[in-house]
């Protein structure tokens, strides 16, 4: 022990005689006492020969010693890095900088973000939940009891573990989260991802993006629905574009609808994606059905509302003109580069 710390001694007068005037010097000053083979490390490897009965005092040591070759080695760091003449001629400050490339926004988030802006500007909030949902929230509340044969619309994931929870196949099991929550009136949007096991191709994908919305208040009317989606559609495409509604079916609306838009990649002539006919369908959309407000514990005597929901996915596709939705999922940056400074 005594040996050791006689040897410590030595290292610090050798340190504070040390002559650091060059680079060099401080890298090997750095090497000899603070390196990952140096000095100071070497000696803490003593540590398990010393006595229990003395291991407090030598640490005290020891970390005096650290300290003193740190700051020995900052004190001559600061010294060379203050008064140290450069070698050679400086950076040629006329040279032209290098090009920094802008990035941009997935096409998926900038309509996203548009489709929200325009529905707060009526007043929507926006509400989110879990992907992972159980079967009430995701079928059952929304009027598809078990074995109901409108389930077979939507090819679903099941969790391996639990077969009663699933990937949410839409956002509607948000709204029914907020009807649960009692808070009369509302009028939200709930935005998210969803998953079907569906065939990729140019049309559909096993996982997607969805907007949905739900207004529920005394007096609620299809026309205010017409008039919603008549106004997000103006804003979205333009005041040139065509609308039309066709009478549909969903379990947790009566009456359905489904909105179609003319089809801006062949402007109505017909191509592949409007499967020739012109018009592409953008959203399903109806009055909420009683039996679900029922299910939610709200008086459907009292309540009406309307709810729709779209594909974000199909909504880019008429706005940008992008004839198959595989692309966005494809990370091509030749792709992406297209949308640099898009709105």
């Amino acid at each position: 022990m005594e040996a050791i710390l006689q040897q410590i001694s030595d290292y610090r007068k050798e340190i504070e005689s040390a002559e650091i005037s060059s680079p060099q010097q401080l890298e090997e000053f750095r090497i000899k006492f603070l390196g990952t083979k140096g000095i100071v490390k070497g000696l803490m490897g003593e540590m398990r020969n010393v006595p229990n009965e003395r291991k407090k005092e030598f640490g005290q040591v020891m970390n005096d010693f650290k300290t003193a070759a740190e700051a020995r080695y900052e004190g001559a760091r600061a010294t060379l890095g203050d008064g140290i003449e450069t070698s050679g001629p400086g950076p040629d400050l006329s040279l032209p900088g290098d090009a920094l490339e802008p990035g941009s926004r997935h096409p998926l988030s900038l309509v996203r973000q548009r489709i929200i802006s325009i529905y707060q500007r009526l007043g929507f909030s926006v509400a989110d939940g879990p992907e992972i949902e159980d079967d009430w929230h995701n079928f059952t509340a929304l009027n598809l009891p078990e074995n109901h044969p409108a389930r077979d619309m939507q090819d679903t994931f099941y969790i391996q573990q639990n077969p009663d929870w699933l990937l949410r196949t839409h956002t509607s099991n948000v709204q029914i989260r907020e009807m649960e929550k009692g808070q009369l009136p509302i009028r939200v949007i709930c935005p998210g991802r969803v998953y079907r096991n569906e065939t990729i191709s140019a049309r559909a994908h096993c996982f997607f993006h969805q907007v949905e919305g739900l207004y529920i208040d005394e007096h609620v009317s299809f026309a205010d629905l017409k008039q919603t989606l008549y106004f997000f559609v103006k804003e979205m495409f333009g005041p040139e574009i065509k609308v039309r509604f066709r009478p549909s079916y969903f379990p947790f609306t009566e009456p359905s609808a489904e909105m179609d838009v003319t089809c801006t990649i062949c402007g109505g002539s017909g191509c592949g994606l409007c499967k020739h006919t012109g018009w592409v369908e953008i959203m399903g959309c109806g009055m909420v059905h009683p039996k679900v407000l029922e299910n939610v514990g709200i008086d459907p005597n009292k309540y009406t509302g309307f709810a729709f929901g779209m594909g974000v996915e199909r909504i880019t596709q008429i706005r940008y003109n992008v004839n198959d939705l595989r692309l966005y999922s494809q990370n091509d940056v030749r792709f992406l580069k297209q949308f640099t400074g898009a709105v």
